[in-house]
């Protein structure tokens, strides 16, 4: 469900922008889910956020430079 910030700088940017959006569709879904019923490991929700994240700040730093 992560990707590491090594991983992350490998991709291109259109293959960030489409690991980000898939990432955006299944923190959506997990969060639907756990608020239906709890998730059995809560913190999967944080790691999907915080790749989301990771994913967005590389995109931004690339299309600045």
């Amino acid at each position: 469900m992560t990707m590491k910030q090594s991983e992350i700088k490998e991709l291109s940017v259109e293959e960030l922008r489409d690991k980000m959006a898939e990432f955006k569709k299944q923190y959506a879904e997990m969060k639907v889910a756990h608020s239906v019923t709890p998730l059995e490991n809560p913190l999967q929700l944080r790691s999907a956020r915080r790749t989301v994240a990771r994913l967005a700040t590389e995109l931004t730093k690339r299309e600045n430079q």
